[in-house]
């Protein structure tokens, strides 16, 4: 299968760069940027979730009224929805799109977090439901016959739904880093969501993930899904002087999120801890034992991002100009990641360059490599016209 990219959806201009402290859904412009993403040739959109933010599902609904190919990847935490009632909005949705729903899942990295919303359970309990809620959506999906269902978490009697995916089914995606993360994820999902680390502990990463596929009794493993925050620019030297600037805005904001912006767990989002503490997700104490070690690592891997923000969501850079960029993301695909996900500081400008320099770069490649049994050199394209460096 083809190496896929997502990026995550914007409702208002509102970035870690510009500062705007926006709240409420521009739809213009959240039309405007789905057709960006969609005509830049990514291929999935994260749809995030906070305790303070927009309805996914409502999100996801809008930008694919707007859009023919992008995929939304609705963010849901179990503890907001019922998991009958989330399975057939996910099937609504999914035959609204003609098809391209897909589902991330959000154990709950944060205690404090969860009980914003009035989830109070362990971290090992937060799994165990999440698993449960997996194997009901599946099965809500699949039987055409009511059922009953006596689990630890939920229970009913003499359900069925009429609301079919149009598929079949609807691809589970799980994120990450903890023991009881990859087990789950090798034991159950389709996709498995990491953030941008070296290359080493990368590998690590998803060789733990198959191991747990293995021992799940699997004969595939979950395609993987790695998270970049690339900065690029015409040249090597201009991408890092918009890469220090950019660290500084985050450094002078002590990496407090946008009022419009969403708290969450993982694919891009922002966790708010209590001030003073450190997160309690493991994926967020990873990058900064990874920072601690260096701020560069591998071809073009920048860390100085994570700590700036606590690591706080995905937070690991890509830097340089697009061809080194597009070959450090081949660098992971090379390790077996099909799916990268690439996101901006600011948003909307980055997209733009995603789409014309950085995307075709890796996907020439790609095909050069398929059509030749070997590779290529990534060719320099002409300059980059909407580059902005922060001011």
């Amino acid at each position: 299968m083809p190496v896929e990219f997502i990026s995550a959806i914007n409702v208002n201009p509102a970035n870690e760069v510009n500062g705007l402290r926006e709240s409420a859904i521009d739809p213009a412009y959240l039309r405007r940027y789905a057709r960006i993403l969609e005509e830049g040739g990514f291929d999935y959109s994260l749809v995030p979730y906070g305790s303070a933010g927009h309805d996914p599902f409502t999100i996801a609904s809008a930008f694919t009224q707007v859009t023919e190919h992008l995929r939304p990847i609705v963010a849901l935490r179990p503890n907001t929805v019922y998991p009958t009632v989330a399975a057939k909005a996910l099937a609504t949705l999914d035959q609204l799109s003609g098809g391209r729903a897909v589902v991330h899942f959000i154990a709950g990295g944060d205690d404090h977090e969860q009980a914003r919303e009035g989830d109070r359970l362990t971290k090992p309990e937060r799994y165990a439901r999440q698993e449960e809620y997996i194997r009901i959506l599946r099965r809500v999906w699949s039987e055409t016959e009511p059922f009953d269902h006596a689990g630890t978490y939920y229970s009913f009697e003499d359900f069925v739904s009429r609301v079919r995916p149009v598929n079949g089914t609807i691809p589970v995606s799980v994120g990450g880093s903890s023991a009881e993360a990859y087990a789950q994820g090798g034991a159950l999902a389709d996709i498995f969501g990491l953030w941008g680390e070296p290359l080493k502990d990368t590998q690590q990463q998803i060789d733990r993930i198959a191991d747990a596929a293995r021992s799940a009794g699997r004969t595939d493993t979950p395609r993987t899904w790695v998270t970049f925050r690339p900065i690029i620019a015409p040249t090597e030297e201009l991408a890092w002087e918009k890469a220090e600037r950019t660290l500084e805005i985050l450094q002078s904001r002590s990496g407090a999120p946008g009022a419009g912006q969403p708290s969450g767990h993982r694919g891009g989002l922002w966790v708010q801890t209590p001030s003073g503490t450190g997160p309690a997700n493991v994926g967020s104490q990873r990058l900064l034992e990874i920072a601690a070690r260096g701020d560069r690592h591998d071809r073009a891997l920048w860390t100085p991002t994570a700590s700036a923000t606590g690591a706080r969501g995905a937070s690991t850079a890509l830097v340089g100009t697009p061809e080194t960029v597009a070959a450090a993301i081949l660098d992971y695909v090379d390790l077996g990641a099909e799916l990268i996900s690439i996101r901006g500081y600011d948003n909307l400008n980055d997209a733009i360059d995603y789409g014309r320099y950085l995307i075709p770069l890796v996907r020439e490649e790609l095909a050069h490599r398929e059509a030749t049994g070997v590779r290529g050199q990534i060719v320099a394209q002409p300059p980059l016209e909407s580059v902005a460096v922060p001011a």
